[in-house]
């Protein structure tokens, strides 16, 4: 269809039926559902800082909930080792966020801890899936990262890189 596509690429249909993305999507809804209902009620029963750091944890949960198949379809797409890790190191941080959240929610009296309890449950669910997910990850499709965080196992930031002896001419591109 387009010269140069690879089709090993996963389309955004074989995407969407990943038990992982199809987990994060209903953490993303569930994460949107609880926070449209903190309602201006259980904000101005509460203390104005209570409130306002209740409206915020709401927040920080759709965001965050947001962010999960995002960020997953972003690792998909990319199938390059450091890019999958950089993305799950997003996921991972946004899950762990959503966490922090739910408790700080409890903690200013959010009255349906059932939606909570709930949210952790996949959040839980999600965590191992995530975890057999990054462990598929092809080490050998990597480019360096030069920053050294995302380099597999036995790769470092400084080493010498064989792609940077190819010759490259932009006059071949520009005729």
């Amino acid at each position: 269809m387009f010269e140069g596509y690879d089709d090993d690429y996963k389309s955004h249909d074989e995407i969407e039926k990943m038990p992982i993305y199809q987990k994060a999507y209903e953490i993303m809804q569930l994460g949107r559902k609880i926070g449209t209902l903190v309602s201006k009620e259980d904000v101005e029963t509460a203390d104005e800082a209570e409130g306002e750091m209740l409206e915020n944890y709401a927040m920080y949960i759709i965001e965050n909930s947001l962010m999960i198949p995002a960020k997953i379809a972003g690792a998909e797409g990319a199938d390059i080792y450091d890019i999958r890790m950089e993305n799950a190191s997003i996921i991972r941080k946004s899950a762990r966020e959503i966490l922090t959240s739910c408790t700080g929610m409890q903690l200013c009296g959010y009255p349906d801890n059932d939606y909570i309890q709930l949210l952790r449950g996949e959040i839980e669910e999600f965590r191992i899936l995530f975890a057999e997910w990054v462990k598929s990850f092809d080490q050998f499709n990597y480019h360096i990262d030069r920053w050294g965080l995302f380099n597999p196992p036995g790769i470092s930031y400084d080493d010498y890189d064989p792609d940077d002896d190819i010759p490259f001419n932009p006059d071949d591109f520009f005729e």
